[in-house]
């Protein structure tokens, strides 16, 4: 694997290592001093043309804690402002010795275009292009789902586990999602079962191709498909033309047909639990209720995260997918200053 650029590309061994790299990761996560000597004198560099706050801060923090060195490329106040290209932008950070390329885009293909491109000999991370692909966030959410789902609800070691069996229903704003089309293709390929609840108006021309179903109605998704899983995705309406878009009559009506709300949250299975990409549109596609419900797992996806990004940077630069016994183990504090 020398890059990661979509959760299509990835095999489910591939995936699966990945989550089982996390899973070692995150157990060093516990310890007093969670920082490993993995990547010391690698270099990353965060290049995001998009604002982001989690994504961002998850990348730095994952490469910190495994003691690369970390330069931050914020579009905003750069060159990029000036009329510089992707290209250009690529060579100066080549020049100063990238190892790893975390990029955000707003235009979809631009991390594949930088990783065919030969600007950069580093590897390179898509952290989100356009409405295309955000594979990180994908790995993260299986993470999040194998930890609850598999293995007699997360008290059974899970390691080598896929998500076989499981259902999980994604709800909302397909059309505008990178989130929801990463979400399809790696869950597809971990064995999952997958449905997509939106209004007609948020489906995707070609959803058809998907592999999932389609779906127009929550309520009757929660009912008779008794989902294991609830993604909620935020409704993007900085994509919209105006607010709404047309795309739904009014905020009301779209909370009235796919809200998340209390009654939808106790209808679920005993043991479903609640995901969401963030940042939440609290009264719009979740309720307070379901938000901050026991059930809501949203909270951990963000430091679920920070594993998961450890482990990718890891295998694409210190390890790879074929040599599963180089996780790394937890070690003593005092070996890991």
């Amino acid at each position: 694997m020398k890059h990661l650029l979509s959760a299509g590309d990835l095999t489910r061994d591939e995936a699966v290592l990945i989550l089982d790299t996390a899973g070692q990761m995150a157990a060093t996560q516990a310890r007093e001093i969670k920082k490993l000597p993995t990547l010391r004198g690698r270099t990353v560099v965060n290049l995001f043309f998009e604002d982001s706050t989690r994504t961002r801060i998850s990348f730095e923090t994952a490469a910190k804690r495994l003691s690369a060195d970390v330069i931050n490329f914020s579009a905003k106040g750069s060159s990029v402002s000036k009329g510089e290209s992707l290209k250009d932008t690529a060579l100066t950070l080549q020049a100063m010795g990238a190892d790893a390329v975390v990029i955000r885009h707003q235009a979809s293909g631009a991390p594949q275009t930088l990783a065919a491109s030969g600007w950069t000999h580093g590897a390179v991370v898509n952290a989100g292009d356009g409405t295309h692909q955000h594979p990180t966030q994908a790995l993260l959410d299986a993470y999040t789902l194998r930890r609850h789902l598999v293995g007699a609800g997360g008290t059974r070691d899970t390691t080598g586990r896929d998500l076989d069996g499981l259902h999980v229903a994604i709800v909302g704003d397909v059309l505008h999602s990178r989130v929801a089309r990463s979400n399809v293709q790696l869950l597809h390929t971990l064995g999952a079962q997958v449905t997509l609840v939106a209004p007609p108006t948020l489906v995707p021309v070609g959803v058809e191709a998907w592999p999932c179903d389609v779906s127009y109605r929550l309520d009757d998704v929660i009912v008779d498909g008794k989902p294991d899983a609830v993604m909620m995705l935020r409704v993007q309406r900085e994509r919209m033309s105006s607010a709404g878009g047309g795309f739904f009559p009014s905020p009301l009506e779209y909370t009235r047909g796919y809200g998340l709300d209390a009654r939808r949250l106790e209808a679920l299975p005993e043991h479903a639990i609640v995901l969401h990409p963030g940042p939440m549109n609290r009264g719009l596609e979740i309720s307070a209720d379901a938000a901050d419900s026991p059930r809501a797992v949203i909270v951990e996806q963000v430091a679920n995260g920070v594993a998961v990004r450890m482990a990718v940077l890891y295998l694409l630069l210190a390890g790879g997918p074929t040599t599963p016994a180089a996780t790394p183990q937890p070690t003593s504090n005092r070996s890991a200053e």
